[in-house]
């Protein structure tokens, strides 16, 4: 039976709360990234590698891992990778020595691996079709409250009590949300869904998609991993200001969240090319214009706006063109965005130890730029075949993606 509305409007609240576990967990050594350093004995660079080893691990196991579970009960799987979250959150928190932090935080991120390629379509299921664009930026609320609440707060609480104790909140948080949803999905699920398929299946715009996110989130990864040494030796503001500096980018990304929402079911396409060109504005900005501290302030907050704004579109587009499963195409929009997160903490990484912290922000602009120029030529790079031709290539690879 389906669920009653309210029934349903709950379990979205709780898989918001777990994007927001995800996200805050995934990206809190940024924030915490001298703290961690200075504790651990580590270079600033080897902290990114926590996020670029995390990542590397979501693009490798998403895919297969959607593949292994896409017969099993969703709640059944949904429950394990939270609880996998909140067991393995825990032992960072723990973690005596950088090794033991590292593998801890790999477990993490296979949980995560599994999570984005089931949860956008599982909310979406829970809802009549037409509101799948709604829906989508509904769950991405959650996303995008974790830089304004759980990094700042994550930053600050790490400041004032060791970078351990925010990994602590985060792992009972991860248990609550666990908990809730396992309590309000359905035992069992319609396995023919349309939430399970693509509305319009289209493997050369899905292709597309996913080769600009990868190269676009690279360049703002570049620079966001990074963000904290920016702003302390570029701008010149105090560890004391580093939560309220990242409170602004948090700010920018939960109004980016709300206006994608609002116009994604009508410019899909456009949804997604907008904030490439704004991220690009706003990362060569940063570089220009680093040591302003007003206008740093405006331009990060700018840059977290198209941000997410670009993770809600291109999550919708993706349900949208789905050339067939939903979570294997979600796995796969998962991968694109984690390629981007490992290789630009990879670069920003590199170029911080052979540059200056302020070569991040050109890179990444420079990164986005391609991004964007991918996306509008998209509509001539997915030009369509002859019908027949067509029909026939996209049932096969709908076959083999099922």
């Amino acid at each position: 039976m389906p669920l009653s509305s309210r029934r349903a409007t709950a379990a979205l609240v709780f898989l918001g709360v777990s994007t927001f576990s995800f996200v805050t967990i995934e990206v809190l050594p940024i924030g915490l990234l001298t703290v961690m350093a200075d504790d651990l004995g580590r270079s600033r660079s080897q902290i990114g590698l926590l996020v670029t080893g995390y990542a590397a691990v979501v693009v490798l196991a998403s895919i297969p891992l959607a593949r292994l579970t896409t017969h099993l009960p969703r709640r059944l799987v949904l429950g394990g990778t939270l609880a996998v979250l909140t067991v393995a959150t825990a032992l960072s928190a723990a973690a005596p020595t950088y090794e033991v932090l590292f593998g801890g935080r790999l477990v993490i991120a296979i949980s995560q691996a599994l999570f984005w390629s089931i949860a956008p379509p599982i909310a979406t299921s829970l809802f009549p079709p037409e509101l799948r664009g709604r829906v989508v930026a509904r769950l991405a609320i959650g996303t995008a409250l974790a830089p304004i609440l759980g990094i700042p707060f994550g930053t600050w609480l790490g400041e004032q009590a060791g970078w351990r104790v925010p990994f602590v909140v985060m792992a009972v948080l991860g248990a609550v949300a666990c908990i809730g949803i396992v309590t309000l999905l359905p035992r069992t699920e319609v396995q023919d869904s349309p939430s399970r398929r693509g509305s319009a299946p289209d493997l050369r715009g899905y292709v597309i998609l996913l080769v600009a996110a990868s190269i676009g989130v690279t360049g703002f990864l570049t620079f966001n991993t990074y963000v904290t040494p920016f702003l302390l030796d570029i701008t010149g503001f105090s560890t004391d200001a580093l939560g309220p500096m990242l409170l602004a980018s948090g700010a920018g990304g939960f109004a980016g969240t709300l206006i994608a929402g609002r116009v994604l079911d009508r410019y899909p396409w456009g949804t997604v090319v907008v904030p490439y060109g704004v991220l690009t504005v706003g990362l060569i900005g940063v570089f220009a214009l680093g040591e302003l501290k007003v206008a740093t302030v405006a331009l990060i907050a700018l840059i977290g706006l198209s941000f997410s704004g670009l993770a809600v579109a291109v999550q919708s587009r993706t349900l949208q063109i789905a050339p067939g499963s939903t979570d294997i195409a979600s796995a796969g929009a998962s991968s694109a965005f984690n390629v981007g997160i490992a290789a630009g903490a990879f670069v920003g990484g590199a170029l911080i130890d052979h540059t200056t912290v302020r070569s991040v922000a050109l890179a990444g602009g420079l990164l986005t730029a391609i991004a964007a120029l991918v996306m509008l030529c998209e509509p001539w790079l997915a030009r369509r075949r002859p019908l027949m031709e067509e029909s026939d290539h996209d049932r096969r690879v709908c076959e083999e993606l099922a």
